[in-house]
């Protein structure tokens, strides 16, 4: 794609503006610029190993022939849907009409942006339309001393009995009086250091605060561990959110998705 730029009063002579070069690559070929994109994001992100696991194709771009950006798209649980896009510093100016490019060339239906990544919040506001929240996105606010059972928490064993309705059967268990009220755990297919809490309390022990002192707890075996605690919860969930900020956590932002405009 060229763009000429106008003459001038003074007739200077027609010149190139731009020419945006997109091709679609191997993972490998962007895992330098990953790097790069993770140091400036500084925070959890939550499909970071999407990439590595083979979920997203990837393209590079180039203006007049130089390294300017790379991008992902999924082809798999979000198919279409643009989730990454990182521009080197000094081709930053020239980000929008970029991302409009690899729209065009990945054939992207919709558009995922962290609200704590502004890039990416950008490109979504400026290119997307029905934008919904998906998630609240949490960090580590303050540490909490919450009061728990004299039992503790334990590692999982064969045969505890755990309740698991909408999370993945953790690693550790909450007893009380020699019952398991709640398990969880912390994820670790995020990018470096974050690991990523959840929990499950079983129904008849909910709103007693097993949930919120397991977590904080949770907390602590993630720094020990040399994890960095993060948590998400569906927007809808209020109890969850509640559980989750007891414990120390602040929201920082929220996971958005929007069609692609035109799309």
């Amino acid at each position: 794609m060229e763009r000429q730029a106008p003459r001038d009063r003074l007739s200077r002579p027609l010149v190139p503006v731009m020419k945006i070069d997109i091709r679609q690559v191997e993972y490998k070929e962007v895992m330098p610029f990953r790097e790069l994109y993770r140091h400036e994001a500084n925070c959890q992100i939550v499909h970071d190993s999407s990439l590595s696991r083979g979920f997203g194709d990837t393209y590079l771009l180039s203006i007049d022939g130089r390294m300017a950006a790379y991008g992902a798209v999924f082809i798999k649980h979000y198919v279409g849907r643009l989730f990454e896009f990182y521009t080197l510093p000094y081709t930053r100016d020239h980000a929008l009409p970029m991302f409009r490019e690899l729209l065009a060339a990945s054939k992207a239906t919709e558009i995922e942006a962290q609200s704590n990544m502004p890039l990416m919040l950008e490109m979504l506001n400026a290119n997307g339309t029905e934008i919904v929240e998906e998630s609240v996105l949490f960090q580590d606010f303050a540490t909490t001393h919450l009061a728990g059972p004299t039992d503790g928490v334990r590692r999982f064993r064969q045969g505890d009995p755990v309740t698991n309705e909408g999370e993945p059967q953790g690693d550790w268990v909450l007893e009380v009086d020699g019952a398991v009220v709640a398990n969880g755990g912390y994820l670790c297919h995020y990018n470096p250091p974050y690991g990523d809490i959840y929990m499950e309390t079983a129904p008849e022990f909910r709103q007693k605060g097993h949930g919120s002192f397991l977590v904080q707890e949770l907390k602590r075996i993630c720094y020990e561990n040399g994890k960095k605690p993060g948590a998400r919860c569906n927007p809808t969930n209020v109890a969850s959110r509640r559980t989750l900020e007891r414990a120390g956590f602040h929201a920082v932002g929220h996971m958005l998705a929007g069609k692609v405009a035109g799309a």
